[in-house]
């Protein structure tokens, strides 16, 4: 742990030696409960925290024993008991989903926090929107360990009122979107709108108290308690939960076991659409795909709103929070919950000899918008309506579900966690499969089977026609009319001085071009870091896979050949909040690996109507260092022109 004076008062120590804070993944419990029909009871609330105490083993600490890596609850908007509340402050609240309500994380400090409150306050004025009050929501204190004490937020609860111009609920979904981008955004990097310094003379430039500000939940359908706590401590400190108004006919709980990570309040789950037990290796990657798309989005559905709230991805989060990022702003962005989840979380399709043919190319057809979000997971999530869970292609983390005579769902991460429930109520139970979707829908009252939901996805599109007509495969392309030759006579001469050894070619590039597949290697590799090597290497050597190794099991060979992928597309994408044919107009390999003759068909790639350029990699060994550092900067500048 770093020194005192150096920590973030979120809770984890500033970047140094080889830990980054971009680099976290957890492993955790999760689970929910839900009534079929809709039926909304504080016994579900009960019930769902006596699941997330039962859970205590899926949670974690440090030395301080009740400092937890952290636990919550999702619930739907609690109305009832706000507005009983409220009119205690003598506040009478617009009618249920013509106000919405969130928690936010603030200062403890009086002044820092009263400049943020003003700052939410004057961006949701200037958003069109109705602000009706602030609620200090009750908490016990005195129960936190010293650690989970020392970076305690103070918790506010805002209320705001729909405008009148404003008639579908998803609308000001957005609108809520918005601000809580504009607010986070102004307070994180100090650009603060000019007119709050106009009306606010006495505020500082420096924004105060950033550094604690971060908002759990803010909708008009949802709600999420949660904090830096222990599982057992999750009821105790929220007096909220415990009063017998409060009521949901939908609660998911959470208990976080941060396996290479550092906890923190806002790191604990429930996210605002997600809860996640696992980890997603691929997040680095996903993060800068997200970044990258970010120019070409637009939608009818945000309009002008959408450049408010770039960027979509909270680089402070978690790799699940980050999920959960990308998450809202598809849904928000115009797609179905459970087609976001598809997207996103992809079955093995690449392989899968029985796969309808819709479906596969419903997952082709994304594979060209956006890579899978991959790694051992089991993924909760709802919008307050549905509710449900999915699993990664592997099923490497467990869920289990059991649905009762009275209409209640119950799902979890591990079974016994209601030991209360009888047996003979027990009219279903299960599991979830790898890559297979569980959903509950309150509207239509039953728990939606996979194939159902999925088929109502991927047959709202031709995307079978939508394939056939624009992807082509790396196949069709025609041979090209200048291939690139191999000079034989001087390839031992180059091999030596671009450094190849006996060990590269026997069990690297040998089997590589023999069989065309990445070679077999193990998870045990023990290789020295290039980095600290006094001998050069060469580029690729100083690079390795991130990955997770303590919490992957190991796959048989013949689930492996099913799971696992290296299909690759080239070309330039499209808006991803606008799929049409010309999205998947791409190129498609069957992997990454691109020998002379590729190579030499993506330069010639004009005449099937796509466009390449051939740069210079070239730079005089001779100026070293700073030869290199001006070569990269004219090839940066010549792909930059190219694109």
């Amino acid at each position: 742990m770093a020194n005192s004076k150096n920590k973030s008062p979120l809770g984890w120590p500033e970047p140094q030696g080889l830990w980054l804070p971009e680099q976290e993944k957890d492993s955790c419990g999760v689970g929910f409960i839900a009534h079929l029909k809709g039926k909304r009871s504080h016994d579900i609330i009960e019930k769902t925290l006596t699941m997330n105490t039962n859970m205590i083993h899926r949670g974690a600490s440090g030395s301080d024993p009740d400092t937890g890596d952290g636990a919550g609850i999702f619930v739907q908007m609690p109305d009832k008991f706000l507005r009983k509340v409220m009119a205690e402050k003598e506040i009478d609240l617009p009618p249920e989903g013509e106000y919405a309500s969130g928690i936010a994380f603030m200062s403890p400090n009086t002044s820092e926090r009263e400049a943020a409150m003003q700052l939410f306050e004057h961006i949701i004025r200037e958003e069109g929107q109705e602000f009706i009050g602030w609620r200090t929501v009750p908490v016990q204190s005195q129960i936190l360990g010293k650690t989970s004490g020392l970076f305690e937020p103070t918790m506010k609860q805002v209320f705001i009122k729909k405008s009148a111009d404003i008639k579908d609920p998803m609308d000001f979904e957005r609108k809520l979107y918005v601000i809580r981008k504009r607010v986070g955004y102004a307070i994180k990097t100090n650009e603060v709108p000019v007119q709050f310094y106009d009306v606010h003379r006495n505020t500082k430039k420096s924004f105060p108290g950033g550094e604690y500000f971060y908002v759990a939940s803010l909708s008009a359908r949802t709600m999420v308690y949660k904090g830096m706590l222990t599982p057992c401590q999750l009821a105790e400190y929220f007096d909220d939960l415990l009063d017998p108004d409060f009521e949901s006919a939908l609660a998911l709980m959470h208990t976080r076991f941060s396996t290479n990570t550092f906890p923190s309040w806002p790191r604990a789950h429930p996210n605002r659409f997600i809860a996640h037990n696992g980890e997603i290796n691929t997040v680095m990657g996903n993060e800068n795909f997200m970044k990258a798309r970010q120019a070409l989005c637009a939608s009818a559905k945000f309009g002008t709103d959408i450049q408010k709230i770039f960027p979509v991805v909270n680089e402070d989060g978690s790799d699940s929070a980050r999920c959960d990022n990308v998450v809202e702003f598809l849904h928000l962005g115009g797609y179905d919950l459970a087609h976001v989840m598809m997207m996103m979380i992809p079955e093995p399709w690449e392989r899968h000899e029985h796969m309808n043919e819709e479906k596969r190319a419903f997952y082709e057809f994304h594979a060209c918008m956006m890579e899978p979000w991959d790694g051992p997971a089991s993924i909760t999530f709802s919008d307050g309506y549905q509710i449900g869970a999915t699993l990664d292609r592997n099923g490497l983390r467990p869920s289990r579900y059991y649905v009762t005579d009275d209409d209640l769902v119950i799902m979890a991460s591990e079974v016994g966690v209601l030991p209360d429930i009888d047996p003979k109520t027990v009219i279903k139970k299960g599991r979830l499969q790898p890559g297979r979707m569980f959903l509950v829908d309150m509207n239509e009252g039953r728990i939606i089977p996979d194939e159902e939901i999925k088929s109502r996805v991927y047959s709202a599109k031709p995307y079978v026609q939508w394939l056939k007509e624009n992807r082509i495969p790396i196949d069709a392309l025609p041979a090209p009319l200048s291939p690139i030759g191999i000079q034989s006579e001087t390839i031992h001469t180059r091999q030596l001085a671009f450094g190849y050894t006996y060990e590269d070619l026997r069990f690297l590039l040998g089997p590589t071009a023999n069989s065309g597949v990445q070679p077999i290697t193990s998870m045990g590799n023990d290789t020295p870091l290039a980095v600290l090597s006094n001998r050069s290497k060469h580029l690729y050597q100083y690079f390795k896979q991130i990955f997770a190794q303590v919490t992957n099991p190991a796959l048989d060979c013949i689930r492996e050949e099913l799971v696992t992928a290296t299909e690759t597309f080239m070309g330039s994408e499209g808006n991803l909040l606008d799929p049409n044919p010309k999205s998947c107009r791409l190129v498609r390999l069957d992997s990454p690996l691109i020998d002379n003759t590729i190579t030499a068909k993506f330069r010639e790639i004009s005449a099937s109507g796509f466009r390449s350029s051939t740069i210079d990699a070239l730079f005089p060994a001779n100026k070293g260092g700073t030869g290199l550092k001006a070569a990269l900067r004219k090839l940066f500048i010549e792909a930059d022109v190219a694109i």
